[in-house]
């Protein structure tokens, strides 16, 4: 209990004003529609491209929303498609919110290609299923495992079936590529359907992570879950109410609160002299956009193993799902698709010795070092100069694949 205590004191600043419940008279499945800023295909379309929202549906019941941008004219000629999946706390809002000339959806659309935006289960704009919502426990019963084996599968499918490719490109940050290296291990048959996958800043190893907030966390991971399970916390999603405090007033540019704002995005990904800090108002109206806390707890295990392995429920509950005490490690030995791992020296979070094992250890992976030595882990998404420091690397590698 004094355990539970310590990790409830860590926890509770970090999630000051996140409801146990939804909003009031919020129906839980309908958050998304009632959330006060346009949503990723509406700032497409601000921006003059034209763009679609879909929904697809995994194996065990979870309805995704997926955000498409065709461009800015419309045409039938067939176009190479690309998944672009988000990190933690974060939606597809990520790819958009940056003006044009360094939103990584918009310079892909530009270059021709057919752009998807994945929205993973419990993100903002997927906190959907078929029988149960988001008041039940037993919807937060995941991590990024089932991000990994259902809901990316179920994109890459969804996208194949409307686009008529044979196969597809992905692009994921943070999360985005833990959970391609998840299903290129435990789906393997999936690889058949992607042309190269780009890894930006993959949380794989975590093992030699300098993020100080899981730092102190990792040590109490199992506690994390128990608290949640004995208050009744699954989630971690901050009121509607606060992020439009914050949006709209709180982390302006100028405002007394902004510094604040940049230390809350600090403490999640690290200090970062690069973030372009002119996107914070735009960060703040989306992120977090919610997560399960097991997604947070087995990110804490593996950096207390310092193995990229499965969710590790406990002696009796391993001995009865895995057949063995431990969880088992994730095959890396299985990926053979063409895999790009962008990683810089300056990242807290996921650190570049682990970004460098990960590379040794995937048989057909090759490292990319940002040459920044100040790139931190959101820097590669919003950062100073991430056009020609990150995506310029990726769009050199697409054209080789597309021509």
């Amino acid at each position: 209990m004094l355990k539970i205590f310590y990790v409830s004191c860590l926890v509770l600043p970090f999630v000051l004003g996140v409801p146990i419940k939804e909003e009031e008279n919020v129906p839980s499945s309908n958050l998304d529609t009632k959330f006060i800023f346009p949503d990723p295909a509406e700032l497409a379309r601000r921006k003059g491209y034209n763009a679609e929202t879909h929904q697809v549906t995994t194996e065990d019941g979870y309805i995704l929303q997926m955000h498409r941008v065709t461009g800015r004219q419309n045409t039938s000629k067939p176009k190479p498609a690309v998944l672009l999946l988000h990190g933690l706390f974060d939606c597809a809002a990520t790819w958009v919110i940056s003006d044009p000339t360094r939103s990584l959806a918009f310079l892909l659309s530009d270059r021709g290609y057919d752009v998807w935006l994945g929205n993973v289960r419990g993100s903002r704009y997927s906190r959907k299923h078929r029988v149960m919502n988001t008041t039940n426990g037993k919807f937060w019963k995941f991590s990024w495992h089932e991000i990994g084996t259902y809901d990316v599968p179920a994109m890459i499918d969804y996208i194949i079936e409307k686009t008529k490719q044979e196969k597809i490109y992905y692009i994921g940050h943070s999360q985005g590529g833990t959970s391609f290296f998840v299903m290129a291990s435990e789906r393997p048959e999936y690889q058949k359907k992607i042309i190269a996958s780009f890894n930006l800043a993959p949380a794989v190893f975590m093992g030699n992570s300098r993020n100080a907030f899981l730092r102190l966390l990792a040590p109490f991971a199992s506690d994390l879950k128990a608290l949640g399970d004995l208050i009744g916390l699954y989630e971690f999603m901050p009121s509607q109410t606060l992020l439009k405090i914050l949006a709209t007033k709180g982390c302006q540019e100028n405002a007394p609160l902004m510094p604040m704002c940049k230390n809350i995005m600090f403490l999640a990904a690290g200090v970062d002299k690069e973030l372009n800090t002119t996107l914070v108002p735009q960060v703040v109206r989306y992120d977090p956009a919610g997560a399960s806390v097991m997604q947070l707890v087995h990110y804490g295990q593996l950096m207390n193993s310092g193995k990229f392995q499965r969710f590790d429920h406990g002696l009796i509950t391993n001995l009865q799902t895995y057949k063995q005490i431990q969880p088992p490690q994730y095959n890396l030995n299985n990926i053979t698709v063409p895999v790009y791992i962008l990683y810089s020296t300056n990242d807290a979070l996921v650190d570049y010795k682990d970004s460098i094992r990960l590379s040794e250890v995937v048989p057909s992976a090759e490292k990319l070092l940002i040459p920044n030595k100040d790139y931190a882990h959101l820097d590669f998404v919003w950062g100073n100069n991430v056009d020609s420091l990150v995506y310029n690397k990726i769009f050199s590698l697409l054209k080789q694949y597309k021509s």
